[in-house]
């Protein structure tokens, strides 16, 4: 399970952060005039969640990244909670929109996916929570209407083309998560796969039995050879999305 999710803070404080307005019932009361932005608060965020991973954003750390007491950052954002909202809703509004305006919809869609897979690598943290609670900030709903652009005019109706839009973007996230975990494998072995599975291969031949296995052993040795390795990234991604995009088309002519 995600360790972090989103919407895990206090609703209205949230969207009143996310949206710039007031949880005054009397706004206008006159107080210490702020120093520190939202989006100011949100970089300093986002830097250490890129650096050291979502885990090292605490309150106290990003306060002391701002030059502030941790009780002063508190009168910006109520909680970590609601900052995860603020960093996540604003690599949601950053996230490149490159989707060709006359490509049809199987190139609009690829490169929804192709813009997916660029936030996840700028900011692999994000593959990790849990937004089945989305925050409904304005980077979000930004990031929803470009995306539901390219499938509109397929001829689904909406509530199918906000299922295929989710199914997309699950299997983007998973091969963001695959792929994080594939680099982190390496970065602790200090390996390459190629490398770790030379490394092994005198300990796998003598356990692995080919007879008993062969068409493991057949498909496996293939598939290693062109990646030198168990898995490519790269491949999963595009054998994938080249699947899902065909799936869309065959529910495309069915609508």
């Amino acid at each position: 399970m995600a360790s972090e999710r989103s919407s895990a803070g206090d609703p209205a404080r949230t969207l009143a952060l996310l949206w710039g307005v007031s949880t005054e019932e009397k706004p206008g009361r006159r107080g210490p005039r702020p120093t520190k932005s939202p989006a100011e608060i949100a970089a300093v965020a986002i830097a250490l969640a890129d650096a050291d991973g979502v885990d090292a954003v605490t309150m106290r750390r990003v306060a002391q990244e701002l030059g502030v007491s941790p009780m002063a950052l508190y009168t910006y954002v109520p909680g970590k909670a609601e900052l995860l909202d603020l960093m996540l809703d604003t690599v949601y509004a950053t996230m490149p929109r490159s989707a060709p305006s006359d490509g049809g919809w199987r190139a609009r869609v690829a490169a929804v996916a192709d813009d997916n897979r660029a936030l996840y690598r700028a900011h692999p943290w994000v593959a990790s929570i849990s937004t089945s609670r989305p925050p409904l900030g304005p980077g979000l709903m930004a990031k929803y209407e470009y995306e539901l652009c390219a499938l509109e005019g397929t001829g689904l109706p909406d509530v199918e083309l906000d299922a295929a839009l989710t199914h997309l973007l699950g299997f983007v996230q998973t091969c963001a998560r695959m792929g994080a975990d594939d680099r982190a494998a390496q970065q602790d072995s200090a390996m390459t796969d190629e490398q770790w599975w030379a490394a092994n291969a005198d300990l796998l031949a003598r356990v692995f039995d080919a007879e008993r296995y062969p068409v493991a052993a057949r498909v496996g040795a293939a598939a290693g050879e062109v990646h030198t390795g168990a898995y490519s990234a790269d491949h999963a991604y595009a054998f994938g999305l080249a699947r899902v995009l065909d799936g869309f088309a065959a529910l495309i002519a069915e609508r």
